[in-house]
């Protein structure tokens, strides 16, 4: 749209001349801000496995921002505070004061009716040697100690 502008009425009546000059109207009326549409989605944190059930090496059991839980024996902690299964075993929740009071520890025990946690320093640690096929490691090491005892033997007889 184009509206016409006058000169000014004081001037003479021979130099009148128009000027236009464009105006430009909005073509959609302005919105108010939004409060909503900023929901983001979960992280799907918390707990994985609760306390007495069964985990295999590898299994998450808590996934957390910060150690609200803290890895005890037979479990490891990923960078961004994930603690995991490091043995096959039962999962255990507990408490040691001695440490700090009211910070919780998650353990796996291998055997279901092990319930001994917090365990002292002093005792002898249990270990699982459940991945390791430990007659195969025997029976190699068996082997390699004949061949070594031939290639000695062998060494020494002259030719």
């Amino acid at each position: 749209m184009f509206r016409n502008i006058f000169s000014a009425a004081s001037a003479p009546a021979q130099q009148t001349s128009t000027v236009y000059q464009q105006l430009r109207f909005a073509t959609k009326k302005t919105g108010g801000s939004s409060r909503n549409g900023r929901d983001s989605i979960g992280r799907r944190l918390g707990m994985k496995k609760q306390q007495n059930e069964y985990v295999i090496p590898g299994n998450i059991i808590v996934r957390q921002r910060g150690t609200k839980f803290h890895p005890g024996e037979n479990v490891g902690m990923g960078k961004d505070h994930t603690l995991f299964a490091m043995q096959p075993g039962y999962v255990r929740v507990y408490t040691d004061s001695r440490i700090k009071k009211d910070r919780r520890y998650i353990a796996v025990a291998l055997d279901k009716d092990d319930n001994a946690f917090p365990r002292s320093e002093f005792d002898k640690r249990v270990r699982g040697f459940f991945l390791v096929d430990t007659n195969k490691i025997a029976s190699e090491q068996r082997q390699q100690w004949d061949e070594y005892k031939a290639s000695c033997t062998s060494a020494e007889q002259p030719n």
